[in-house]
């Protein structure tokens, strides 16, 4: 487990930073970054929640604005990680879509981005998009 990503030994496969009191935080935080999650389906669902809120809340709809919001230019090649969502989702980068519809495929393509793998099982990433949407 120690030569897996951060993200994933985290439970925290979007690398969420610490800020907000999300459920499912681990009682021990060890990372001083990013949360640590008791399973990858409370980080799954805290990125389910932060994309569903970039929606609601901002009105954030392409996977352009989603990934530049996530990912900023600042910390990351934004336009490499915007390619790599768009064509796993198989959109234009610049094409409205409804988050909620796509949510699943959305966190599987960050936590391929934000990790280099995704270890989890569909129904892993089903769950946690479940808890998100509730």
């Amino acid at each position: 487990m120690d030569r897996m990503p951060r993200g994933i030994r985290n439970n925290n496969p979007g690398n969420i930073r610490h800020g907000e009191d999300w459920k499912g935080l681990a009682e021990d935080q060890p990372d001083d970054a990013f949360c640590t999650f008791v399973d990858p389906q409370y980080g799954i669902r805290a990125m389910g929640r932060v994309l569903l809120n970039y929606q609601r809340r901002h009105g954030i709809n392409t996977v352009e604005g989603i990934v530049n919001r996530w990912a900023p230019p600042v910390e990351n090649d934004t336009g490499a990680y915007v390619a790599h969502v768009a064509q796993r989702l198989g959109v234009n980068a610049e094409e409205p879509i409804v988050v909620t519809e796509h949510l699943e495929d959305l966190v599987t393509a960050l936590i391929v981005h934000e990790n280099g793998v995704n270890p989890y099982d569909v129904e892993v990433i089903m769950e946690g998009c479940q808890m998100a949407r509730v």
